[in-house]
């Protein structure tokens, strides 16, 4: 009996895995948040400093687009699971965790070093996410649309 490839994933253990990283990514990227309300609390100057706006605004964005594509990955676990005979492609979950991870991880690396008021070159991985999310996205709601 030969065994099924490693790539080629049950309906089921697909939508797992993209349970399984949304609430891990959620877990981190919340944590995220209160590291950076301690930060503003305590007044840190690398942080809350006047010439540090563009940090604070790249560290923020990372936060809340992590926060909300780890909602969106286990929203895409919870759908296969409820709407009956519908599967997400692999495509889609290697879309979806993969712009979860370059967005947000994006704006982060951008807000590590400044260049005078601009964010550093990490920033350049989010819109290689925003177009893995579109097409996540876009393929979720074509496949959903056109099913029987």
């Amino acid at each position: 009996m030969s065994r099924p490839s490693k790539h080629a994933l049950p309906d089921v253990e697909q939508a797992n895995c993209n349970l399984r990283f949304g609430w891990w990514s959620l877990l981190v990227f919340l944590s995220l948040g209160g590291v950076l309300e301690t930060l503003h609390g305590f007044k840190i100057g690398w942080y809350v400093d006047v010439g540090n706006e563009t940090r604070r605004l790249m560290f923020t964005l990372a936060h809340a687009h992590g926060t909300l594509l780890a909602l969106v990955n286990i929203a895409a676990g919870l759908t296969v699971r409820m709407v009956e005979h519908f599967t997400l492609r692999p495509s889609v979950t290697f879309a979806l965790i993969w712009a979860a991870i370059l967005l947000p991880g994006g704006f982060f690396l951008g807000g590590i070093v400044i260049y005078d008021g601009d964010p550093g070159l990490g920033v350049w991985l989010v819109p290689i996410g925003a177009a893995l999310l579109f097409y996540g996205i876009a393929r979720i709601a074509l496949d959903l649309s056109r099913r029987k």
